[in-house]
């Protein structure tokens, strides 16, 4: 769900805080956790962080569905059928199943034990990172040390993924642009491609008023829809039999299917900022709750589109099904240079988010003078840390994979476990048998193991493509 920080910038231009700050008197006072008190217990299950949330333009149940859905479908999709070459038909569809399903739960035990420190702290809202902060000084002393230090780390992933986003939409637009130019005019280098973007890129970074970008992001969405069912007029044409292709993956394989499927899928950042951007919120979890709902609509399409696209592509299958379109066709032409224009527009919005945490929490309060132009200067620099990364290696898909697996496995899986396990903790409300503890303990093993496991296979096969 690469486009979900897309939407974490709607919620924004719709009226919710940032969800990378901290709008509380508590989250600002200096206080730790173990100093706010907590007790008499009839006093945290008074208060209601729902009831007190000031949201001016609250989004519907239905709204909020909408905006869980629109934002899957982006370049994440795009890399399914890629992904299922790397599993097999049968691998990728169970595989998809069940890491949709683990996705899904554990945005569920970070919405809930968010609400729990909440309720704690009586306060509305707590972002992600100080989440993370608040829930380790009240965790097991053995962790406690590292509180101070965890808004960073959780910023530090954040980073690391808007930044890994705008790398993939360079190398995106690059690649679609130079599939068509090169039918029409002397065919050049895709870093020359990039080098012609780069000036655009950076001016469009320059816009600080993202809502005047905001038709811009409408039309993005458009677009991405109507390209999405031109793409499958051409899939469903002359689809080969299932039994031609691999039913089963490799195991040295399974790495780069988990980084990409992970990439596609998840999606914390929108999560944290459609829920808390909900009129009625209690009704985002439950069994028939908006989250599952999404996700299930979401896992399915991803199934779909890589099923078919492996089918249809098989070892040919591109990091993006658009290059696997045929290049003298108008109507290919077309779906390619709508795909460019829609991600182009996206770069900006994913941008914005890595300049937010950069700037307004580390930078903004050290400059005493030119605060504006020296945030122009953070814009221009994270413009070109991205292009420099994105020339440097334009591999679509080994990107997406590695970004998956490096950022998301600790983000969207290891800590929502850490959290729930310290937010229990005070309480000692683990279960019979520790049953918290174990189930968080596995699912905190899992992310650490995808995390090593993605990145090395991801880097690996990103060295292995120079020689």
């Amino acid at each position: 769900m690469d486009n979900a920080k897309e939407e974490t910038i709607n919620m924004q231009l719709i009226g919710s805080e940032s969800p990378y700050k901290v709008n509380n008197e508590i989250a600002g006072s200096g206080l730790n956790a173990s100093e706010v008190p907590i007790s008499p217990a009839s006093n945290v299950e008074d208060y209601d962080p729902h009831k007190h949330r000031n949201r001016p333009n609250p989004t519907s149940n239905t709204e909020t569905l909408i905006h869980l859905l629109k934002g899957s479908l982006g370049t994440g999709i795009l890399a399914m059928p890629n992904a299922f070459c790397n599993s097999g038909l049968v691998t990728g569809v169970i595989a998809t199943v069940i890491i949709g399903v683990l996705c899904t739960y554990c945005l569920h035990v970070l919405v809930k034990a968010q609400y729990k420190l909440c309720k704690r702290l009586r306060v509305p809202i707590l972002s992600y990172p100080m989440s993370m902060k608040y829930a380790l000084e009240g965790g097991p002393v053995c962790v406690r040390w590292f509180a101070p230090y965890a808004p960073g780390l959780v910023d530090g992933f954040m980073i690391a993924y808007q930044l890994g986003i705008c790398c993939v939409y360079i190398v995106f637009v690059a690649s679609n642009i130079k599939q068509v130019a090169d039918e029409y005019w002397e065919p050049l280098n895709v870093k020359t491609h990039m080098l012609i973007l780069l000036l655009p890129l950076i001016l469009i970074n320059y816009v600080r008023n993202l809502k005047l970008l905001a038709p811009f992001s409408t039309l993005a969405n458009a677009i991405t829809f109507v390209g999405l069912a031109m793409i499958l007029v051409y899939m469903f044409d002359d689809l080969p039999s299932p039994s031609e292709r691999e039913m089963f993956g490799t195991l040295r394989g399974f790495p780069l299917y988990f980084g990409t499927t992970l990439f596609a899928l998840e999606a914390v950042g929108v999560i944290i900022a459609l829920e808390n951007n909900m009129k009625t919120p209690q009704y985002f979890g439950g069994y028939c709750g908006v989250l599952n709902i999404g996700m299930t609509v979401i896992v399915t399409l991803y199934i779909l589109m890589g099923f078919f696209g492996y089918i249809k592509y098989g070892p040919l299958a591109g990091a993006s099904v658009t290059f696997n379109l045929p290049r003298d066709q108008i109507m290919a032409q077309s779906i390619k240079i709508m795909f460019a224009i829609a991600i182009f527009i996206t770069h900006a919005l994913q941008g914005y988010v890595p300049v937010e945490i950069i700037w307004n929490t580390y930078l903004d309060h050290k400059v005493q003078k030119r605060k504006l132009f020296w945030e122009y200067v953070c814009r221009t620099i994270i413009t070109l840390a991205t292009f420099t990364l994105a020339i440097t290696v334009p591999r679509l898909g080994l990107f997406i994979s590695l970004f998956g697996a490096l950022c998301l496995s600790a983000l969207g899986i290891a800590f929502p476990a850490i959290i729930e396990v310290c937010v229990l903790w005070p309480e000692r409300d683990l279960g019979p048998c520790m049953f918290m503890l174990v189930k968080n303990i596995c699912l905190i093993v899992f992310g650490v193991v995808g995390l090593v496991v993605g990145t090395y296979v991801s880097i690996g096969d990103i060295i292995e493509s120079f020689k």
